[in-house]
């Protein structure tokens, strides 16, 4: 049955169709081109011609296979069009080879091209994410690809002009093109280097709609949406890869908590203070449930494990002072041993304050004060400031929230580091008079 549009319902249906649509369609077509530039063109030609027929016509009852359709239509003329199509048969002949061989026959390309949309989905996140692709090229195009974000929602996420992120897209696509990346899934010794670089571009993701690095907001949502939904997917490609499950477990258990905390005007609230009857408890499940399975597949020391454990602990106390701190102190121990980062150095020195007392806390942040990495990182003056308030230390606390807050570059954190200086100036009074 169709259901047909009014000339109102076209835009709205035809990008919610395209959100969800556009991966699959995408990965289908990279297969027989073998290439994601062409893919997307390709792609992109199906959706004009939606746009055109289904303001008449109304949606299909399945307008994925009705896009995938209109797409491999244009693709075998594409084919055609560069005298491939021949040189296709033949690849695709080999591809099956050994599926083929008890049967009698000649491979059907046409079964060949509805292979398992899953294998395609999961060949188009490694070529997406390639390692001959710099940080934000690959960002880039896995929102575009995998995402279906536009490129001006790209912008508006990473506070970019759209020109750049349009370049950063255009010039991926051709990197990839001329560098002949396969479109394929890495074995053997090469899966953990490109698995390694599929995760860190969806942590990257995630991070920045968390804690946005710049702007008005304190979260951007759509990241952390985007990142979650493509972590859920890998986990369902990749399901004996733990620290697939260990970086959905983290955001899992994250994206709980992301009600509580705002306030109701986008002021920040931090954990501690945050009320923790608006942590979302089904995320929480979810998120321990994967924390579970990377534990299962011996990968509770993983890098993205490690920290799902951490936020499993936040997770499961009730209260803010039933946290297992001394465990949040081992678990980041380990992640020192695992990443020598100066970064989780200091969010150590945080767990021993807490578990220990700021002055050892702050003795830790102190000898941080000459690594290179952490000169212009925001939160070493910031954390150094929050420990020494905690010891009374207010005038000294003052100075470095300020400091602190001159190196932000996100408005909301700004305000937030000001706010506590200026409690640390009016402390520092109380005590003088």
């Amino acid at each position: 049955m169709i259901r047909a549009l009014t000339a109102a319902d076209t835009h709205n249906a035809i990008n919610a169709v395209w959100r969800i649509e556009a991966p699959r369609v995408i990965a289908g077509l990279a297969r027989m081109v073998r290439d994601v530039g062409v893919a997307e063109e390709l792609a992109q030609d199906a959706l004009v011609t939606a746009l055109e027929r289904w303001p008449e016509t109304g949606v299909p009852d399945n307008p994925g296979a009705w896009l995938m359709a209109a797409a491999k239509r244009r693709a075998i003329d594409h084919l055609r069009r560069g005298k491939l199509l021949d040189r296709k048969h033949e690849e695709l002949g080999q591809e099956l080879q050994d599926q083929q061989k008890r049967q009698s026959g000649t491979p059907d390309v046409e079964q060949a091209l509805d292979d398992d949309i899953g294998d395609d989905l999961l060949r188009l996140v490694f070529t997406a994410c390639h390692p001959v692709l710099s940080t934000e090229a690959r960002v880039a195009l896995t929102l575009r690809l995998l995402g279906g974000l536009t490129t001006e929602e790209i912008a508006r996420a990473f506070l970019v002009s759209e020109p750049t992120v349009a370049q950063r897209i255009v010039r991926a696509k051709r990197t990839l093109a001329e560098a002949q990346v396969p479109f394929e899934v890495p074995r053997g010794d090469e899966l953990g280097a490109r698995l390694a670089s599929v995760l860190e571009v969806i942590y990257l993701i995630y991070n920045e709609g968390y804690s946005a690095t710049a702007g008005d907001d304190w979260m951007r949502p759509t990241l952390c949406e985007e990142a979650l939904r493509l972590g859920r997917v890998l986990a369902g490609l990749a399901s004996n890869e733990p620290e697939v499950h260990g970086l959905v477990a983290l955001m899992e258990i994250q994206a709980s908590r992301a009600r509580a905390r705002t306030g109701p005007d986008g002021t920040p609230i931090l954990l501690l203070d945050q009320d923790r009857a608006r942590w979302d408890q089904l995320l929480i499940r979810r998120g321990l449930g994967a924390l579970s399975a990377a534990e299962r597949l011996d990968g509770a020391g993983g890098f993205y494990a490690l920290q799902a454990a951490i936020a499993a602990c936040h997770a499961r106390a009730r209260e803010a002072a039933d946290t297992d701190w001394g465990r949040i102190t081992e678990l980041y121990g380990a992640l020192v041993e695992l990443t020598q980062s100066p970064i989780v150095q200091l969010n150590r020195a945080v767990a021993v304050a807490m578990a220990f007392g700021p002055a050892q806390g702050l003795a830790l942040v102190d000898a941080l004060r000459s690594e290179p990495v952490l000169k212009d990182y925001h939160l070493l003056p910031g954390v150094r400031g929050d420990l020494l308030s905690k010891l009374g230390r207010f005038a000294e606390a003052k100075l470095e929230l300020e400091r602190a807050a001159t190196m932000t570059r996100n408005a909301r954190e700004r305000d937030l580091l000001l706010e506590r200086a200026a409690e640390c100036a009016r402390s520092a009074a109380s005590v003088r008079a």
